[in-house]
């Protein structure tokens, strides 16, 4: 039973990634031109008076494309009798979506019925990271928005922070994202907060004997047991101390310390690849991470996308038209 549902997971994400053609740089340049620079300013207004809005942005971005591709099916709200992407506990502690919605109803009065709420996502988390010091790129847009949203499906299909190699390089690999897109998209963890239950097993219950992890450094570990008690589930922590609010290398330097939060985390010290390109973003002035990032962020924005007919274009990005 276990290996077919594995079986049906592969076939589903392997179809995502075939139907993956058909976005393009300048998509609106004819339909709506503006569009980009409408995003671009209403993104800003949000992230210049609350930075902390970038990491979840960009988390949503993620967590939209592993499930279903890159479809805004994690704006959607959940009716009666179904619920949504966005419900599942992973996606609980989301945050951002009235930046989302505050872009989408200021392109619907440039242009009606033009934009899909899975496009001005994707620019969005661009332009989140820009903006607290970040790499830039150019985003391939084109999508359209689908129209189905199961909370099970994200449940199943996420990468978790619990996640050892095998398991984070079978679920990237499904869609299409290779071993150097692993170590380079989780190098996302150099901003943001996490909760504590997150990663509280590997301070007091690793493996279900009351240990630590020893592949966590000890120091870090007694530092972290004064902020997250055991079963802790309401405070939440940085995930790369001191910048948790910039975009920068020092996520890869905690990592090498053994100070990443979670065990996906410790992960990339696990297989030789992803260890190397770890050990190569240690000096800032040799790093290729902004640029490795920009290319991997516009390989995952391509998973699974909606495009000609499919989906709509919704006019308000929580529901279905």
């Amino acid at each position: 039973m276990a290996t077919l549902k594995f079986l049906s997971f592969v076939i589903v994400q392997l179809f995502l990634v075939a139907n993956s053609k058909g976005v393009e740089v300048g998509y609106y340049k004819k339909t709506c031109p503006n569009m980009e620079a409408i995003v671009k300013e209403t993104t800003k207004h949000y992230i210049s008076r609350a930075p902390t809005l970038a990491a979840p942005l960009l988390r949503m971005h993620f967590h939209d494309c592993f499930v279903r591709g890159c479809d805004g099916s994690v704006l959607l709200n959940s009716t009666k009798g179904n619920q949504a992407e966005k419900d599942a506990i992973p996606n609980q502690s989301l945050r951002g979506f009235q930046v989302i919605d505050a872009a989408k109803f200021a392109l619907e009065k440039e242009c009606p019925g033009t934009v899909s709420c899975s496009d001005i996502l994707a620019l969005a988390a661009r332009d989140a990271v820009s903006l607290i010091n970040g790499p830039s790129w150019q985003v391939p847009l084109g999508r359209r928005d689908g129209r189905v949203s199961i909370l099970s499906e994200a449940s199943k299909n996420l990468p978790t922070p619990f996640d050892n190699f095998t398991t984070l390089k079978t679920t990237f690999g499904a869609l299409g994202l290779n071993v150097k897109d692993l170590v380079v998209l989780s190098g996302g963890h150099t901003i943001g907060m996490s909760h504590c239950f997150s990663f509280s097993s590997r301070l007091y219950n690793f493996t279900g004997k009351g240990d630590m992890d020893p592949n966590m450094d000890k120091n870090y570990i007694a530092q972290l047991k004064t902020k997250c008690k055991l079963n802790d589930v309401t405070t939440i922590v940085e995930m790369d101390p001191g910048s948790f609010k910039s975009f920068d290398t020092d996520y890869y330097t905690m990592v090498t310390k053994r100070r990443g939060l979670f065990a996906s985390d410790a992960a990339l010290l696990t297989n030789s690849q992803t260890k190397d390109y770890v050990l190569s973003q240690l000096n800032p002035h040799g790093s290729t991470f902004f640029k490795d990032f920009g290319e991997s962020m516009v390989k995952m924005g391509k998973i699974g996308v909606l495009t000609g007919k499919a989906g709509e274009i919704r006019k308000h990005c929580a529901f279905r038209n």
